[in-house]
């Protein structure tokens, strides 16, 4: 089948709910995402097959230079797939267009052949302070 990509497309934020536990492995929450990503984000990615939802990213910004990639996560089914490079493509695209220097994401060490790997984000030092 064939996977749609399309940026700031409307969602449902069940959908939403449901791949984001499903893939980052946590209980089901009812969080707002709609809300959030219109208040606080240059846009979004959504991966459709049909009508369902596959995979979703997040793009953050400060409103200038920096875009942040988050929260790109992919239905268990169809990882390995070119799914997320599907995403971060449009996001990469999109964060171009809309004026943005630079384009961050940070990771866990298994993710880096994705990111580095495939999606071809440059390895950088970064800080980081725990807060819980």
């Amino acid at each position: 089948m064939d996977v749609r990509y399309e940026w700031r497309a409307p969602f449902d934020n069940a959908a939403v709910n449901a791949l984001h536990a499903d893939g980052f492995d946590h209980a089901l929450l009812d969080l707002d995402w709609w809300n959030q990503v219109e208040r606080h984000s240059l846009g979004w990615v959504c991966a459709l097959e049909a009508d369902r939802l596959i995979g979703f990213v997040n793009v953050a910004w400060d409103g200038g230079a920096h875009a942040f990639v988050v929260d790109t996560v992919v239905d268990r089914a169809r990882r390995h797939a070119g799914v997320g490079r599907g995403l971060l493509d449009v996001a990469t695209r999109e964060s171009r267009a809309a004026g943005c220097d630079w384009l961050h994401v940070d990771f866990e060490e298994e993710l880096r052949e994705f990111y580095v790997g495939a999606c071809g984000f440059a390895p950088t030092s970064a800080g980081l302070i725990a807060l819980r």
